[in-house]
């Protein structure tokens, strides 16, 4: 197996400058159309880094995931979950984040990196309460980049195309991965059948 191990080989396998589409459409602040894509998204991959590595974390709403203060500023509330917090964790350490927006049915992600930091402010808080429930932090998002990609992962990938969507039944269940990992100790069954009740509680 052949790997490549510096800079110039690695350009040396992708010979060629980027095309001007490619590099001029990265901004350090949200124009007009970007911010439309932060409006559309309901799901977010949100990427962090700290002492234990690497994370990357799934991110949905009802509607807009992640909500615009201004050009340069993004509010991330952070909805209920499995309080293991490794994003919110690695952010107290390391502020670098990045963000990959997706748009059900359009073909054109987006993506941001930049800066992040935890808030616990009350009245933030209260700004973003759903049924009467409070986001536990508030995620602040400095942008440094702001960028779209093309379509061509989506396109492949026909994700959003539902002649290519795989049965349910065909996907392993977490309480069948639980059961499994830990040895019978956790009781998969009973987990898949408490978790669709448990999880409409704990939405928000």
């Amino acid at each position: 197996m052949t790997f490549v191990e510096t800079i110039e080989a690695l350009e040396h396998v992708y010979a060629g400058a980027p095309t001007l589409a490619s590099t001029a459409k990265v901004m350090d602040r949200l124009s007009l159309e970007y911010r439309r894509y932060v409006e559309l998204s309901p799901f977010v991959a949100l990427a962090t880094i700290g002492p234990g590595g690497l994370d990357c974390s799934p991110r949905g709403d009802a509607g807009q995931v992640v909500f615009i203060q201004d050009d340069k500023t993004l509010y991330l509330p952070d909805r209920r979950g499995n309080n293991r917090i490794d994003s919110l964790r690695n952010i107290v350490v390391d502020p670098r984040v990045a963000l990959l927006f997706f748009i059900p049915g359009s073909g054109t992600t987006f993506r941001i990196n930049g800066t992040a930091r935890i808030s616990v402010d009350p009245e933030l808080c209260r700004r973003f309460a759903v049924e009467a429930k409070l986001p536990r932090s508030v995620m602040v998002i400095n942008i440094e980049e702001a960028y779209f990609q093309c379509a061509r992962a989506i396109v492949r990938s026909r994700i959003w195309d539902s002649d290519t969507h795989i049965a349910v039944a065909d996907v392993p269940t977490a309480g069948q991965v639980l059961d499994r990992i830990s040895k019978g100790e956790i009781d998969g069954a009973a987990y898949d059948a408490e978790w669709p009740g448990r999880a409409a509680k704990t939405l928000w």
